[in-house]
Formats: structure tokens, sequence, C-alpha cells
């Protein structure tokens, strides 16, 4: 059962076929002290899909709403649909964490990715075939 068992998860999606929820492990790599932040993904929401994060080894910043938090290796954050949120790692070393996800969020990231245009009017356009707001970068 190649699509429900990820060993070790680290780099690699976990979602069984058909599955609306997926699991990543993801690294993001820290900023030096005083630096502007990495943005992991710019200030957007999702109309219709709810997102966790679970941190395994570091910090991520994040901003909910109009809150600012910083969650540390253990902390779980949740992001319920309809909300404006943003992430980052505030710190020098890594982060290594999960990221929790409906299918259609995945997805939305995976075109990211793949898009070779990335124009404001072109994100916003792509954001919108996913029932997702871009908001902007923070």
């Amino acid at each position: 059962m190649k699509d429900v068992l990820a060993s070790p998860l680290a780099g690699q999606l976990l979602s069984a076929a058909g599955a609306n929820l997926v699991i990543a492990e993801w690294t993001a790599e820290g900023c030096e002290e005083g630096a502007e932040p990495y943005w992991i993904a710019p200030l957007h929401l999702h109309r219709e899909d709810d997102e966790a994060w679970y941190v395994l080894e570091g910090t991520l910043g994040f901003r909910i709403g109009g809150q600012i938090i910083e969650a540390k290796a253990g902390d779980s954050v949740m992001v319920p649909r309809g909300t404006a949120h943003t992430y980052w790692n505030p710190k020098a070393e890594p982060a290594r964490y999960l990221l929790i996800m409906t299918a259609r969020i995945n997805e939305l990231i995976q075109s990211i990715h793949a898009a070779s245009d990335r124009s404001e009017e072109a994100m916003r356009k792509l954001f919108e075939q996913y029932e997702a707001e871009l908001i902007g970068w923070y």
C-alpha cells in the first residue's frame, strides 16, 4: 500500500488515492537575525478548507487574521477556512514541520510550483481556481 505509508515522510507527501487529507513533512530554512523573513506562503485564505501545522523542530512564525504567533517544537497550529494567514521561520536554525492540508490545498501548492507565470495577476487567478484568495505578501 504505497499510497498509505511514507517511511520516512521527510520530503514526501502522504495521501491515499481518493483521500481528502494530505500530510507533508517540510523544512524551512532559517533567516539571519534582523533580516526580513522568507515568507513560505503569501498572505492568503482558503474559502472551504482548513489547514494545520505541527512543528517537529525549530520555530515557525504565523500571521493568522490579525494575530502574530510563534510555534515551537511540539506546538500545533490550526487555521480555519476563511481566515487570512501566512507563515515563516523567524529563527536562524531550520524548522522541520508537518503540514496537514486538504487535497485541494495540496493541488494549489503543486500548481504554484509548476507555474511558469508568477505574476501577481496570474497567481491571483490560480488561487481562485482552488477556492482560495491571494491577499498579498505580508
